[in-house]
């Protein structure tokens, strides 16, 4: 801990929670350093005003350890809520036109968003190209990561984990969940090279989304053998 703490901001601790999933003051303190007492006086202020909740666990004897996670208020302290006059305009459309217009709307929506990621992430190394997909996503309200994939054998350069600690179009994925199949579908179509898979889902109450994207392995050329 350093002698002289900076100010808690209530930001900083949202933030961390939202990257996290869960921790208890202990783990926040520390990623903040500051005093574990410090940090109880806000989580109790966030606390009071619905951002953050929390839940007991027992570890050994003593006074059950509380975990925080953000509440769903909580989340929407992050760039969210610019999608609610575009769930209202799918909903006048569903309520007009009916819901298979909304689907096709939806689609064409999403096949365009490909075209443009893919013009913009041209035709650099993959590297290079989650890099250029990770920025355009944080300019969309994401709060995106990329970094090389562990553990599934490939190269380093070959295989990335994208991250997005929040949803942009939150409230449009509640009320309709086949947008986030077109959000799949977008990635593979803006990388042509590679197999990407989900992972996480926040849809499914996981506390991010996550992708596996893995450049497809090249077929060498055959040779026939002569007669």
């Amino acid at each position: 801990m350093t002698s002289q703490q900076a100010p808690i901001k209530r930001e900083d601790i949202l933030r961390f929670l939202l990257k996290r999933g869960t921790a208890n003051a202990g783990a926040i303190a520390e990623h903040l350093e500051v005093t574990p007492q410090a940090i109880r006086r806000h989580l109790k202020n966030l606390e009071a005003h619905e951002l953050i909740e929390h839940q007991s666990a027992q570890e050994g004897i003593g006074r059950p350890n509380h975990v925080y996670q953000l509440s769903r208020k909580g989340r929407e302290q992050f760039p969210d809520q610019y999608d609610q006059f575009a769930l209202s305009l799918l909903n006048t459309v569903a309520d007009t036109m009916g819901p298979e217009h909304v689907s096709k709307l939806l689609k064409h929506q999403w096949q365009r968003k490909a075209k443009e990621y893919r013009e913009k992430l041209g035709e650099a190394p993959l590297s290079e190209r989650m890099e250029r997909l990770v920025k355009l996503r944080q300019a969309e309200g994401y709060m995106a990561e990329c970094h090389p994939a562990d553990g599934d054998g490939a190269a380093a350069d070959s295989a990335f984990v994208i991250t997005e600690y929040n949803c942009a179009i939150a409230h449009i994925a509640e009320s309709y969940p086949t947008v986030c199949g077109h959000e799949l579908a977008m990635f593979a179509i803006a990388l042509p090279d590679c197999s990407v898979e989900r992972t996480h889902w926040l849809v499914n109450g996981e506390h991010q989304c996550g992708y596996l994207v893995k450049a497809k392995a090249t077929e060498s050329p055959r040779t026939e053998n002569p007669s």
